[in-house]
């Protein structure tokens, strides 16, 4: 399969390259903020700068300040993840230029009485002393625990758990969607809750960090005692600044605990990077060079950060992150990227009426390459349910405010054939028990998809479970203010509510249950989690009903 999706131009390859293979020598030749960049991409891959090694012992304070969390799981591997800081809002996570020996276990118990495997594996400088470790010959699923050593220290202990074998029966399966959660915006209050709720994996949909500036008061965590030094007050820019961006978030305890309790599936959408970003064309008039340079900075640290396998290691501004994984034969998620291979809006980012642009056969939201791995896996797949954790809203939003024909550019119905050929697809690939998971536009709404996303009348061939955010938007409201508008023209939309949190998915082999769990405020620390609402979807019969 492809790396890249199909629509790139001549000069974007070309300017790949230079992102991929800018070297010292040209580095005076680059301007202003390019420069920078350049020097910060320019790093090599793990081992090859032969860095010196330190001694673990000599760390004198806790190296695991980040946490640790495990990933994309397979019936007979785990992916673990932890990164060394013990100063981690400095360059580098407090330590030097030089490797550093992880020990890690896995266990069938908390207290590893019962460790089935243990191993070492190098923390390099080069990624920012992240360990990504591969743990393979496990037994399809069931649960594990693990921790990582360094010196004298040792990590917390993380719960992690293989998927069922691939031709198994799994009667069952709860997933979490969750989706932007920015710091400056409040507290991770719905992760403290994810952490004791009781779900396999927990699909994070985009967003997971905002390159805005947060300030000494972390924004709205006014309630915060401690002072965020200077270094997060700007825009994130360099491979340092996103590296830095990722300590700040990740040492938040909520966060934190939610990695450390379930494995994560991890996709982004815009902010991980910059906001409205389509391909390789940025939000701001910049040259291309300049913000290839600034993507290649900005995937760089997303892997170094998040529990991810080998295949999604970075080449420079490039970054295959959409996959497939299975449950057994209860579901197949097709986790998509609908950031990096898409055609630029042709109306602009807000809500526009449709325009033949936008309408184009050749607008593309995640790539044609992307779009035919997504259908002929449909083809293939022998899976009760077919699962696609993806970014942006697929069902048609007719905005309240506007005409009819008002929608917004920056989801699928500002790229209305790219929707239609994907339709097509399951359709031609008989697909009875279509989800999509949504995040990106800090509301849930539970929709159904529409074989002709302008005809409500149409028939339904699928369910939309759209996640709030985690924080952004502040505390928002049960009923926004268009709440009862909203409804009234769209409507295939059974449910919209505008508080934070989070939603859990319930597959069985005769329904799913969808429950969207909510805090009524995330300024101030601590609120309860409640359910706003509940649906079911039967098999074989698309289509949501109340709970």
């Amino acid at each position: 399969m492809s790396h890249e999706g199909s629509y790139v131009p001549q000069h974007t390859s070309e300017l790949r390259a230079a992102a991929r293979h800018l070297g010292r020598r040209r580095f005076l030749t680059v301007t202003g903020a390019a420069a920078a960049l350049a020097f910060a991409v320019n790093l090599p891959a793990a081992g090859a700068a032969a860095a010196a090694e330190l001694d673990a012992r000599r760390i004198t304070d806790d190296p695991f300040t980040l946490g640790v969390a495990s990933g994309d799981p397979l019936p007979d591997s785990v992916l673990l993840w932890t990164r060394l800081a013990p100063a981690p809002y400095e360059p580098g996570g407090g330590l030097p230029a030089e490797r550093v020996e992880v020990r890690w276990e896995l266990a069938h118990d908390e207290r590893f009485r019962q460790v089935v495997r243990r191993g070492t594996a190098t923390a390099h400088p080069e990624f920012d002393h992240a360990v990504h470790v591969e743990v393979e010959h496990l037994a399809p699923g069931r649960v594990y625990y693990y921790r990582f050593r360094a010196g004298d220290w040792t990590s917390e202990t993380g719960r992690t758990r293989t998927a069922p074998a691939a031709a198994g029966r799994a009667a069952a399966l709860t997933l979490a969607a969750v989706s932007c959660q920015a710091y400056h915006d409040g507290y991770f209050t719905a992760y403290r809750h994810l952490a004791q709720d009781d779900v396999d994996v927990v699909f994070h949909l985009g967003d997971y960090l905002y390159e805005y500036a947060v300030n000494s008061a972390g924004g709205a965590r006014k309630y915060t005692d401690r002072v965020l030094p200077a270094v997060f007050n700007r825009e994130t820019m360099t491979l340092e600044d996103y590296r830095l961006r990722y300590a700040l978030y990740k040492s938040d305890p909520d966060l934190r605990a939610a990695h450390a309790a379930h494995p994560f599936v991890v996709t982004w959408d815009d902010h991980e990077t910059e906001n409205n970003y389509a391909g390789d064309t940025p939000e701001n008039d910049v040259p291309p060079e300049e913000f290839l340079l600034r993507r290649a900075s900005a995937y760089r640290a997303y892997w170094e950060n998040q529990p991810l396998r080998r295949p999604q290691r970075p080449d420079g501004p490039d970054m295959r992150l959409y996959r497939r994984l299975h449950w057994g034969r209860l579901a197949q998620f097709d986790i998509l990227d609908t950031r990096q291979y898409r055609t630029n809006q042709a109306n602009g980012d807000g809500w526009k009426s449709p325009t033949p642009e936008s309408e184009a056969a050749s607008q593309t939201l995640p790539g044609l390459t992307q779009e035919r791995w997504l259908t002929d896996g449909w083809r293939r797949s022998r899976a009760l349910w077919n699962v696609v954790p993806q970014q942006v809203t697929f069902a048609r939003r007719n905005n309240p405010a506007a005409g009819n024909t008002t929608l917004s550019m920056d989801s699928w119905d500002g790229y209305p054939a790219s929707r239609e050929r994907v339709l097509a697809g399951a359709e031609a690939a008989r697909v009875e028990n279509l989800m999509v998971l949504t995040g990106d536009v800090h509301v849930s709404y539970a929709m159904d998809i529409h074989r002709d996303a302008g005809d409500p009348g149409s028939r339904t061939v699928g369910t939309e479970i759209v996640t709030t955010s985690i924080t952004s938007g502040k505390d928002g409201s049960a009923r926004p203010a268009n709440w009862a508008a909203y409804l009234e023209r769209n409507p295939h939309m059974k449910h919209y509510g505008g508080q934070r949190g989070y939603a859990t998915v319930a597959l069985g082999e005769r329904e799913a249950r969808a429950d969207f769990k909510v805090v009524p405020a995330v300024t101030v620390p601590g609120a309860p989690v409640s359910t706003a609402a509940s649906f079911v979807v039967p098999v074989g019969s698309p289509g949501l009903h109340p709970a």
